[in-house]
């Protein structure tokens, strides 16, 4: 009978955590350098180019690759043999673990559990509890998963009661190009069908979880209706055209993974969730020997792509002195690179925003002539001055758009993914600009950061307003003045292009 210790299980939580945080798996990156020596569209190759270089600085500087460092997702698997010697519950060994690792001062992540989901919404610190599955199986080990989803792919998880006889892919094909691209992609799609609701949904999650393989599965064969689904559901969805953060180009997916259960007669539930170009998970298992021994990857096993500021194909902006004029003369997919001040604030910094000028409050900055960045920092280490600070979803902040642009004298904005139809008349409306930066590229967008202060709501933690000063911080022209939207563009022209080919896409890693 194996003995579990303690403080081996709670500090091999802790490691895996620290671990996910600043290495992908290899598996992924290989096929992200595969999709980037494939891609024939500029921009999803520039931004596949930040994604992978920023991958690699995370790696060797043990710094997040993203700054959503994710809601901590733990599957176990307990042998009917294991025993533990421990004096606390294996949730809270888990959630300690968790806790370790979430505020370890040498690689401190970002917190984003909020207790009381429906109302108060308060930040744990810590983000705790995690959300643990549990399976007891035959034997005397322990397997565990460690996994972070970020907020922003998890927000596009799809499921759905088809009725037996409807088709799952035509769901998958209809469904995908209403999640947007603020899931992150080129991501892994996973496809969970039987069961029940919460079971189809969990089966979903967990296909996550399995290497990249769609190339060994390719190359074998299908041998049942799931691997038959992978294979039909990663060609279709690549010819979709969405790519790389949904700029329109030949890789959406590099993988797309399913598991199935057992359903009742009358019913076909299907779940769809994303994993976003910053994912995370590790597996390892504990005999009782001790705690567990992670993998370390070496810089040689990332791809040989390096993105570098080329102001050959992009212009320099000066924040410091833009204008109105300069901002309604910036065309759809022109690349960008930001220089000088520019404002911070999400979704509870605009929400407080609004509520100041309702009761006719003055604002703690003054946005005239200025331009917010949505972003939630990790808190930095060291001599940085700020952590890894990626771009969040700019859709969350459409109600506050036309607010902001008319009642403050802001004149563009900075975001992840594309803006909805309400964001994009006010911008129109206001001849503002929409910018789009890359998702999953945290750590390389903070070393363009040279400076950073709290300027309002610093009781709001890293959702308060913070005043950057940055240095060719690359961002793409995603919404013009006159409201063009290269997230409609794009994947449009794709499509199109992609047509001409179908039956020939090339597979991740073939």
């Amino acid at each position: 009978m194996t003995t579990i210790r303690q403080e081996d299980f709670v500090q091999s939580i802790a490691d895996a955590f620290q671990y996910i945080s600043y290495y992908h798996p290899l598996d992924y990156v290989t096929a992200l350098g595969e999709a980037y020596e494939r891609e024939e569209n500029p921009a999803a190759k520039d931004a596949i180019a930040q994604i992978l270089t920023n991958s690699r600085m995370s790696a060797e500087g043990h710094r997040p690759i993203c700054q959503d460092t994710g809601i901590a997702t733990v599957f176990l698997k307990v042998g009917m043999d294991v025993r533990w010697d421990s004096t606390m519950s294996v949730t809270d060994m888990v959630n300690e673990g968790v806790r370790r690792a979430y505020n370890d001062a040498n690689n401190k992540l970002r917190a984003s559990v909020l207790a009381d989901p429906a109302g108060k919404r308060q930040n744990t610190k810590d983000n705790t509890p995690a959300v643990i599955h549990y399976e007891i199986v035959p034997g005397h080990h322990l397997e565990v998963i460690c996994a972070a989803k970020g907020g922003g792919s998890e927000a596009k998880s799809k499921m759905v009661m088809l009725n037996p006889s409807d088709s799952i892919v035509d769901w998958v094909l209809k469904t995908l190009p209403t999640m947007g691209a603020g899931w992150c992609p080129p991501g892994i799609l996973g496809i969970g069908i039987g069961g029940t609701p919460e079971k189809a949904m969990l089966l979903a999650k967990e296909s996550l979880m399995a290497p990249v393989d769609i190339h060994d599965l390719k190359a074998r064969g299908a041998q049942n209706r799931a691997e038959e689904l992978r294979l039909e559901l990663y060609e279709k969805v690549n010819q979709l055209g969405i790519g790389a953060q949904g700029l329109g180009g030949l890789t959406t997916v590099v993988d797309v993974k399913v598991l199935d259960y057992p359903t009742h007669a009358a019913n076909l539930p299907v779940a769809m969730i994303p994993n976003c170009a910053a994912t995370r998970h590790v597996h390892f298992h504990l005999d009782g020997t001790g705690p567990a021994e992670l993998p370390v990857p070496t810089l040689e096993d990332w791809p040989n792509v390096t993105w570098e500021a080329n102001t050959e194909v992009a212009t320099r902006v000066n924040l410091d002195t833009l204008t109105q004029e300069e901002v309604a003369s910036w065309k759809p997919g022109q690349t960008l690179l930001l220089n000088g001040k520019m404002l911070t604030g999400r979704d509870a910094a605009h929400k407080r925003i609004q509520d100041m000028l309702a009761k006719g409050e003055k604002l703690p900055v003054d946005f005239t002539n200025r331009v917010i960045y949505y972003v939630g920092p990790v808190d930095p280490v060291g001599d940085e001055v700020v952590g890894p600070a990626g771009p969040t979803t700019a859709t969350r902040m459409d109600k506050f758009t036309d607010m902001m642009l008319a009642q403050t004298g802001l004149i563009a904005m900075v975001g992840k993914a594309e803006r909805g139809p309400t964001a994009i008349e006010a911008i129109k409306k206001h001849k503002s600009a929409y910018l789009m930066a890359v998702g999953g590229s945290a750590y390389l967008v903070a070393k363009a950061i040279k400076a950073s202060k709290v300027v309002g709501f610093e009781d709001l933690g890293m959702e308060a307003i913070y005043e950057f000063d940055v240095k060719d911080m690359p961002v793409t022209v995603a919404v013009d003045a006159g409201g063009e939207s290269v997230h409609e563009t794009g994947p449009k022209l794709w499509k199109q292009k992609i047509a001409g080919k179908i039956g020939n896409i090339p597979v991740a890693l073939a």
